[in-house]
């Protein structure tokens, strides 16, 4: 997320690290990059000058020149303005209403609006345990409302299904009246997006705004939208008064203007991030993490809730017992953990939220999402006994697996070698050594798990 930005920025900060001693001049030089960096990644400038501003001042002063280590100090106050300028933590959804409670989505054709009213009522079932009901107002683009019922059966909501020829204020409104009948505390209701802002476009969300009396009135933007995509969250409020901003695709080649812009432009709170396609890919906005990934320091806390919410507890307990008690790891057991890899977005999603400094230069250059799939497909064309038994995985074995799997003998081979190396990790955590590997991250205090 944010790659360029977090590049420039890093750049910019890394000549900072452990100097003790700064001086004008090179604060002046720094923060000359940082705009520069700010500017390239679409941030808008007066954002760009009220950060700038507010981080020279306090450099300047006694908070960074006479601490002991000012350099870290330097960049902590980068990391603090950055995390003012995203705006608060996201608060969530506001449910304090009479049920049924109304959630309408707002925003430019392409944004991900559609998607987003599924992450949302799933993010409501796991998380709110709410039972909520998705409808699309959009008459225009009928694959919408075809999308959305689709995905409303992945993730377990109801869907409203409108009845032929209906305008978007009817459905609206008889959406409202089937989620009161059936029991459905929270609606969801995905308007209709275009390619720019228009009069016709205003009039009718807001006639669907005042048929259903929205609670939250939520403008979806694309992260990788730019400036013009702040001033359509502009022109929206106006016609809405907004409650809130849904950033999407942020795991794309974000430039990161938009997440550094909307808050302090419209005045409005972000409240989440979309991190990609699947429906679990809804993240609760925290500016001070997305702070700490863009200046390399990682996002441990969100890698654990990540961990926390998407994995098999039930499959990742009986796995700790089974090396507690001493017992090897297997095969069965990597595909487990391959496959949790493959739900939480896979290996570089996982390792961009780590600190720069706990990766070898390149390493994620090297990683290839579809190797994961084709690892699944050598393990699940090995036998129960070699899944258990690796070692008696001979040369005649190996052709015989390769074949099934559709993949050379070398890459067979090469997952028995990886296999080989994560069994002496799997060791090495038994008897608290996992919280020893933590520990020794970069960016952990000494004894603890939280990040700085």
């Amino acid at each position: 997320m944010f790659d360029m930005l977090a590049d420039r920025l890093g750049k910019a900060v890394d000549s900072l690290r452990g100097r003790g001693r700064l001086t004008e001049e090179n604060i002046a030089d720094t923060l000359r990059q940082v705009r520069m960096a700010l500017l390239e990644a679409d941030v808008a400038v007066g954002v760009v000058k009220s950060f700038t501003d507010a981080a020279r001042a306090r450099a300047v002063g006694t908070e960074v020149m006479r601490s002991l280590t000012p350099g870290q100090a330097f960049i902590r106050v980068i990391h603090e303005e950055l995390t003012r300028v995203m705006g608060e933590p996201g608060r969530g959804l506001n449910l304090h209403a009479t049920p049924p409670v109304v959630v309408l989505l707002a925003g430019l054709q392409g944004a991900g609006k559609t998607t987003t009213a599924a992450k949302l009522a799933r993010h409501l079932i796991e998380r709110q345990r709410r039972n909520p009901l998705l409808v699309s107002t959009d008459v225009y683009r009928p694959a919408a409302m075809t999308q959305l019922e689709r995905l409303a059966g992945q993730v377990g909501a109801a869907y409203f299904s409108p009845q032929a020829g209906a305008a978007p204020v009817e459905i609206a409104s008889a959406a409202l009246d089937h989620a009161r009948r059936h029991q459905h505390d929270v609606l969801i209701v995905d308007t209709a997006g275009r390619q720019h802002v228009d009069q016709e476009m205003m009039e009718e969300v807001q006639a669907v705004d005042r048929a259903v009396g929205a609670t939250e009135r939520l403008f979806v933007v694309d992260s990788m939208a730019g400036q013009d995509a702040v001033k359509a969250a502009e022109r929206f409020d106006a016609a809405l008064a907004l409650t809130g901003v849904i950033l999407t695709k942020a795991d794309g080649d974000a430039r990161g203007g938009v997440a550094l812009s909307v808050r302090q432009v419209t005045g409005k709170p972000i409240l989440f991030v979309g991190v990609g396609e699947k429906t679990e890919a809804l993240e609760v906005f925290h500016p001070e993490r997305i702070a700490a990934r863009i200046l390399g320091m990682g996002d441990v806390l969100s890698l654990i809730e990540q961990v926390q919410s998407t994995a098999d507890q039930e499959k990742g307990a009986k796995l700790a017992a089974k090396l507690a008690k001493g017992k090897g790891f297997d095969f069965t057991d990597l595909r487990d953990q391959l496959a949790e890899f493959s739900r939480m977005g896979g290996v570089a999603a996982l390792a961009s939220k780590l600190p720069t400094q706990a990766l070898p230069p390149g390493a994620l250059a090297t990683v290839d999402e579809g190797s994961i799939r084709r690892q699944i497909g050598i393990i699940d064309s090995m036998t129960p006994g070699e899944r258990r038994r690796p070692v008696i995985i001979a040369a005649s074995r190996k052709r015989r697996i390769a074949a099934g799997a559709g993949v050379p003998v070398q890459e067979v081979n090469r997952l028995l070698k990886q296999f080989l190396q994560m069994e002496k990790v799997m060791k090495k955590m038994r008897g608290g050594g996992l919280a020893k590997l933590l520990r020794g991250l970069p960016g952990q205090r000494p004894g603890r798990g939280g990040p700085h």
